[in-house]
Formats: structure tokens, sequence, C-alpha cells
């Protein structure tokens, strides 16, 4: 395993860019691509990540489509595991299994390879963003329903007014965040 460089003063908040009115009025967008293009943000944010993981003890890390497979890819590398992307449906060319959920105005489907995930593995889930946490609920209800035991979910960015964290709490799931932004 290679040991990340730490740099625990690097303000990684600095380094993600906002936009505003994207995709619509209103919005303030929290554009990752400034952090991971940043070679010491991105690397730190990994470190940061990764650390808190391994206290979890995983042996998979579990990384959700599309911007989750950036930061679980390093993260698996740095942790010496194994990574499974969960993808929207359609995505995967084998046989799969897939959970359906709902969304604000409709449904949505995730799935993995059948057998990606053994039962009785312990897994970390990761994605970038936490804003409702209706899509880590449903990667965690796919962990499940495989028989795999999701020890927490891992994210750099969490959108607290959103209630994200309080639903993966009430669903008994732990959950760690890089950075917080209220909806200033």
């Amino acid at each position: 395993m290679i040991a990340l460089p730490s740099r625990p003063d690097l303000d990684l908040a600095a380094l993600v860019r906002t936009i505003p009115d994207f995709p619509k009025p209103g919005i303030l967008f929290r554009d990752i691509t400034t952090l991971i293009s940043d070679a010491a943000g991105f690397s730190e944010s990994v470190r940061r990540l990764s650390e808190r993981a391994s206290v979890y003890r995983p042996d998979l890390i579990v990384a959700v489509e599309a911007r989750g497979f950036l930061f679980g890819a390093a993260m698996a590398s740095a942790m010496g595991l194994g990574l499974v992307p969960v993808r929207k449906a359609g995505k995967l060319p084998g046989v799969t299994v897939g959970v359906d959920y709902e969304l604000e105005y409709g449904t949505d489907r995730l799935e993995l390879h059948e057998g990606a995930v053994a039962q009785g593995h312990r897994v970390v889930l990761v994605d970038d963003l936490l804003a409702t946490g209706g899509t880590i609920l449903a990667a965690a209800e796919l962990m499940r329903n495989v028989g795999a035991e999701v020890a927490a979910a891992m994210f750099v960015i969490e959108l607290p007014d959103l209630g994200g964290s309080k639903r993966l709490s009430a669903a008994g799931l732990a959950c760690e965040t890089l950075i917080a932004f209220d909806g200033d």
C-alpha cells in the first residue's frame, strides 16, 4: 500500500468551485472538478476518506456512479482493496442485480454485476456528494439484498440543508463527510 502525503492544513472547501444558478436558477452547484484537478487537494481528499474508511474495516469499496468512481477507485487503491461499481440501469454488460428507488419525480434503478459482492462482505459506500441521501440509501439496500454488511457511507461534500445525513442516520447507516456547505 502506498502512503499518501498528509496535508491536514489544506482547506479542501476552498478548492471546490461554486457555480450559481446551475442547473437552474437558485441552485448553488458545488463543482468538484477544481478539487480533483488540484493534485494536493485530490490526494488529501483520498487520504482523509481512506483514513476514515479504514476504521470500518471494509473488505471492499463500493462506489456509486459516476463521480463516486473517482474517489472510490483512488481509495480502493490506497487501501489495498477491490472496487465494485454501482451503476445506473443498463450500463453493465453482464448479468446484474438491482434495486429501484424513488426520485422526486419518478423512479430510477441502481445495479451491480451479480456475484461482485459476496454474502458477508463488509463494504464502505463512496460518493462525491450527499444531498437528500436517496441514491446512497438505494445503494445500501442493494448491498444488503446481496448479503453484504454496509459499514458506512463516505462523501467528499455534504449539503446539510437537504437532510441526507439525517436520513442515513435514521436508517442506521454511519455517514462520514469531509466538507459541509450550507445553502448560502
